[in-house]
């Protein structure tokens, strides 16, 4: 009998699909720019497994529940998709509150649970509090703390080597996922050679960015180190109209997908990002075929989340293949033996006993991240330079300093 390949391909069993489901709930802001890739990357996935024949003969279904952005709504909707709707597994959210608001219920309801997009590192501190309650949640995206390290290796390599950058001011929306953000910018841009200036926290329902460039601008930092992900087209537009001559550089969720160059008017141009994949960036053999795949399907390319659920789908099927049941405990178990290559890379989980157990691995050989800029229109990647896909360049109003 056929079965799961080495590399996580997934084979037909040679049986006849049988009549109940898989059932994965998704739980996903379909309206915001950096969630809206989430159930359809998804979907993409699950038809994918069930035209190579399921798992052990089974379909892959996945029941999509649009949260709207809100907390309370993504709590009834996972009550209503474990309670009423009798799903197996959960992908939930790129939102670090919402998925705080549920990691509870999925020690309630006992119902494994996995993000693609939330960062808050309180998410797998809380595993690590209580892991017999909250051993159902798994991270599978990289924690906010990661994050920040990964944005000071690139802006090392990227702006402090070659172009002899020395300060920055640390700007990021008021959100769970940027407070370990920027504490892990505190300590390591100083270390990377970034002294910084200032940090500035806003509220993500700031719509005039003005006084906040202003008083940036009157500092004279080299770099802006970002943290946005709910806000994003804003003070991307701004920084453009108001010619803010200091460059760009961190995490900017909404710059991940492909349609914020027209959300912006084009305003992106320049600005540099963190991403665990991207359009024509070959991070695994697997990359780029999902990409061409959901181009094809759904006319544009992925948000980061996108690709985070795609494989999280496989992951799934992988561990109820192995548990050979939907048992969330032995599904569970089987999630911790994880072992998968997929799009952003080979992810593998933290132990029990790490602070961050269910967090992802990172690091050389496992997730490594890329810092990609908007050039002209597209998506193009700067870092690691192994990976590079073209040279950094910046709209004439930004200055850098003189090597």
């Amino acid at each position: 009998m056929a079965a799961l390949l080495a590399c996580g391909a997934l084979v037909p069993f040679g049986v006849a699909l049988a009549a109940d489901p898989i059932k994965i709930g998704v739980i996903s802001e379909a309206q915001a720019v950096a969630g809206s890739s989430i159930a359809p990357a998804a979907q993409l996935a699950a038809e994918e497994i069930n035209a190579k024949g399921g798992v052990d003969g089974r379909k892959i279904e996945i029941v999509v529940y649009d949260d709207h952005s809100s907390s309370a709504e993504a709590v009834r909707a996972f009550q209503r998709a474990v309670s009423e709707d009798k799903v197996n597994a959960v992908i939930a959210s790129y939102t670090s509150e919402v998925v705080l608001a549920l990691e509870p219920w999925a020690a309630r309801l006992k119902t494994l649970m996995i993000t693609p997009g939330a960062a808050s590192d309180v998410i797998t501190q809380n595993i690590a509090k209580d892991y017999d309650a909250n051993k159902y949640t798994f991270h599978g995206y990289l924690t906010s703390s990661a994050l920040a390290g990964l944005v000071c290796d690139a802006a090392k390599d990227l702006l402090v080597d070659p172009h002899k950058m020395k300060t920055a001011v640390i700007v990021s929306e008021d959100a769970a996922w940027t407070t370990p953000l920027d504490a892990g910018y505190e300590t390591c841009l100083p270390k990377v050679g970034l002294k910084v200036l200032d940090h500035v926290r806003f509220s993500p329902d700031t719509t005039d960015f003005t006084p906040i460039f202003n008083k940036i601008e009157a500092q004279k930092p080299d770099v802006m180190i970002t943290g946005i992900s709910h806000v994003g087209t804003q003070p991307t537009v701004q920084w453009k109209s108001q010619q803010v001559p200091i460059p760009m550089l961190g995490v900017s969720s909404q710059a991940s997908n492909s349609t914020f160059w027209a959300d912006t008017n084009g305003a992106a141009d320049g600005v540099l990002f963190n991403a665990v994949s991207g359009p024509g960036v070959a991070v695994t053999p697997k990359t780029l075929p999902f990409v061409a795949a959901y181009q094809k399907k759904f006319g544009n390319e992925p948000a980061y989340s996108g690709y985070t659920a795609y494989d999280e789908v496989y992951m799934i099927a992988e561990a109820v293949h192995r548990a050979n049941s939907t048992d969330s405990d032995k599904l569970v178990a089987a999630m911790e033996q994880t072992d998968y290559v997929g799009t952003i890379g080979r992810v593998a989980f933290l132990p029990k006993g790490d602070p961050h157990v269910h967090g992802l691995k990172t690091g050389e050989g496992y997730i490594t991240g890329l810092m990609l800029q908007w050039q002209n229109g597209k998506q193009i990647n700067m870092w690691p330079t192994k990976l590079a896909g073209g040279q950094m360049k910046f709209p004439a109003f930004v200055k850098l300093p003189s090597n």
